[in-house]
């Protein structure tokens, strides 16, 4: 059995996620496609991810992707997580993952009706669903409130989490939005602020697209997803699979079943590569690299055992829930992590010494994105701050 080292592993990472210093990708859905999917829980993470790889710190090309050929789709798919694909990647999401996420989403909402007194709650569901679709048929792009104000089953309000110190409210239009989103039958459009905004307009996929996405069996759909994920990730361990499509154990063995791929021992565990040439691939020491990765940055969170490039910094740059702040990254490892000072200026803090040439590198990398900001704000959305960014911002302030 082939062995393979972290450092194997961490000149793999550099090149296929286009992060070593002559990888870049040539436009964001190149990125996309590299990492199968760009984390969007906060939509900030999906431009400083494109960046970092692009070398390209302009908003234009990501928003023309996105918004105008459209060859980006952001949608909600593994663990129940935004993610952006490509159009060619979205059905294997959508199919492999997304459409369990979406059973999910149905009975709860089903059983959020019932508490709330609505009765006959699984007929009701399938009448404001109906309602949400016909409405969205009829407009380009609607926003949650003009979609709950369309039809009185829609604005229905929901009280959540009842009696609790966190109880809230929302309309049912909200929640059939994540619905219809995990069906991929909607798709969030255009944001309603900057770019940096959480607020999307929402449209009817068939409409955003001008056709519907290809269909694709549910086996072939877990083939091809795990195909790619491991040509991305790879060599890895079949858990780091199963974590990061959010499948069961039993879903994870049948897909790399039926994929067979090659076995390999990874790090000391029994692990799985591609095939026999992914294995060989020649490791590229070449010019050591430096990057800045975002918070939830797929290549941060792109695996549950993550010791090979995270080494003894886990607890300083996770928060609690096991989301990745802002990491300094110096060819394949995560060194240390930035966040922004008062006046908005990226700033960083090493973990460990690297030497003067990745000071000098993280450095220039901290004035571009610097200027790349411009001025805006980044916050914490969908995670809290890591430990490391707490103890930079306490420093800055």
């Amino acid at each position: 059995m082939r062995r393979i080292s972290a450092s194997h592993r961490r000149a793999l990472l550099g090149r296929r996620h286009r992060l070593a210093t002559d990888a870049a990708a040539a436009d964001p859905v190149d990125v996309a496609d590299s990492l199968v999917a760009l984390h969007s829980t906060d939509p900030a993470t999906v431009y400083l991810s494109t960046w970092a790889r692009t070398r390209d710190p302009r908003h234009a090309p990501l928003q023309h992707a996105l918004y105008d050929d459209r060859r980006l789709l952001r949608l909600l798919a593994m663990r129940r997580t935004v993610f952006v694909t490509s159009r060619a990647v979205a059905p294997l999401v959508l199919t492999a993952c997304a459409a369990e996420v979406a059973d999910r989403e149905r009975r709860k909402l089903i059983t959020m009706l019932a508490e709330n007194g609505i009765e006959r709650p699984e007929r009701f569901l399938t009448e404001a669903r109906d309602a949400a679709l016909s409405v969205l048929d009829a407009r380009d792009e609607i926003t949650a409130a003009e979609l709950a104000g369309a039809d009185p089953r829609l604005g229905t309000p929901l009280v959540l989490s009842r009696g609790k110190r966190y109880e809230g409210k929302q309309n049912v239009a909200s929640r059939v939005l994540l619905l219809l989103s995990a069906e991929g039958l909607v798709v969030r459009g255009r944001p309603r602020g900057s770019w940096t905004s959480q607020q999307y307009r929402w449209t009817s996929m068939r409409t955003w697209l001008g056709d519907d996405l290809p269909t694709v069996s549910e086996a072939d759909a877990e083939v091809e997803l795990a195909r790619r994920w491991l040509a991305a990730y790879g060599p890895a361990l079949p858990e780091d699979l199963q974590w990061w499509t959010g499948w069961t154990k039993t879903r994870t063995k049948r897909a790399l079943t039926a994929l067979r791929p090659a076995e390999v021992e990874v790090c000391g565990t029994a692990g799985v590569a591609l095939d026999d040439t992914d294995v060989d691939e020649p490791r590229v020491e070449g010019v050591p690299w430096a990057a800045l990765l975002p918070a939830l940055d797929p290549t941060s969170m792109g695996w549950r055992q993550r010791d090979w490039y995270l080494g003894e910094h886990a607890e300083r740059v996770f928060d609690t829930n096991g989301n990745a702040g802002p990491t300094v990254w110096w060819n394949g490892r995560i060194v240390g992590g930035w966040t922004q000072d008062g006046r908005g200026d990226v700033v960083y803090r090493l973990l460990e010494d690297v030497g003067s040439d990745a000071v000098e590198a993280v450095d220039a990398l901290a004035d571009r994105l610097t200027a790349a900001l411009d001025g805006v704000r980044l916050s914490a959305r969908g995670r809290r701050l890591s430990p490391l960014e707490q103890e930079i911002q306490e420093i800055t302030v």
